[in-house]
């Protein structure tokens, strides 16, 4: 059994402009203007059965939303990349590189300065001679590593930024290949709306606008509701013009 049917909030103005189009078609305004029921109470009325009218069409509407589901998976998986170029960070992992690649720079500048103002204190205490000088080393070569990690980060982020802002200039386009079969689907979709549905739905609106309603002496009950048989001078059949109603002989009196 399918599921239930329903016309997603998109498609919503699809609906509402195919019924203005059948309303305003020639058969349509030739029984408006018979019944005399306004254009916009049958838009409302239409509007309002948006789920049973639109379920006439609906083989045409899922084959529609499928054909796009399809187009725009293809182009977001098409537009998918990785957010520092091809490597691990397609792979479990990405997380730790992106972390290392920050703070990388910033342990070898705080190693950097550390080792130069021990080296450099060292010398200036002439002591030690030989390991102020192998701080003073290490701490230039720290020095370097974070300058040169600094860069290579400064232009990873860079290149993150420039693909995310493509990546968002043109969110969710459909595939080229099938934009063509997705614009038949959806005049397809449309057409079988239009004449199966909405048209068909509108015709039995004004038919039951147009047909005459029951004469209130007809039903059961309702004969009797005419102010004539209601009001206080009527007594019976036949007594309209007296003012009193005559008595009963008594028993046994002809």
């Amino acid at each position: 059994m399918g599921r239930p049917f329903r016309l997603g909030d998109e498609d919503r103005p699809d609906y509402a402009s195919a019924l203005d189009e059948v309303i305003a078609s020639p058969q349509i305004q030739r029984l408006l203007e018979r019944s005399g029921v306004p254009g916009d109470r049958l838009r409302v009325r239409g509007l309002a059965a948006v789920a049973r009218v639109a379920h006439a069409a609906d083989a045409e509407y899922r084959r529609y939303t499928a054909l796009r589901r399809q187009a725009r998976g293809g182009s977001r998986a098409a537009g998918a990349s990785p957010l520092s170029g091809p490597g691990d960070q397609e792979r479990p992992g990405a997380g730790v590189l992106a972390v290392l690649g920050v703070l990388t720079p910033v342990l070898a500048a705080v190693a950097a300065a550390t080792f130069l103002v021990l080296g450099y204190g060292l010398r200036l205490a002439e002591a030690l001679p030989a390991l102020a000088d192998t701080l003073v080393g290490v701490g230039w070569l720290s020095l370097g590593i974070a300058a040169a990690t600094a860069l290579v980060s400064v232009a990873a982020l860079y290149r993150t930024a420039a693909k995310q802002a493509a990546a968002d200039a043109v969110p969710d386009l459909p595939d080229a290949s099938l934009s063509p079969a997705l614009d038949r689907a959806r005049e397809v979709w449309l057409g079988a709306l239009r004449d199966r549905g909405i048209r068909p739905f509108l015709l039995r609106e004004l038919a039951g606008a147009a047909s005459p309603a029951p004469d209130a002496g007809d039903g059961g009950g309702s004969r009797f509701s005419s102010p004539a048989f209601a009001g206080p001078d009527f007594s019976g059949p036949g007594f309209e013009g007296s003012g009193t109603a005559p008595r009963p002989p008594a028993p046994g009196r002809p």
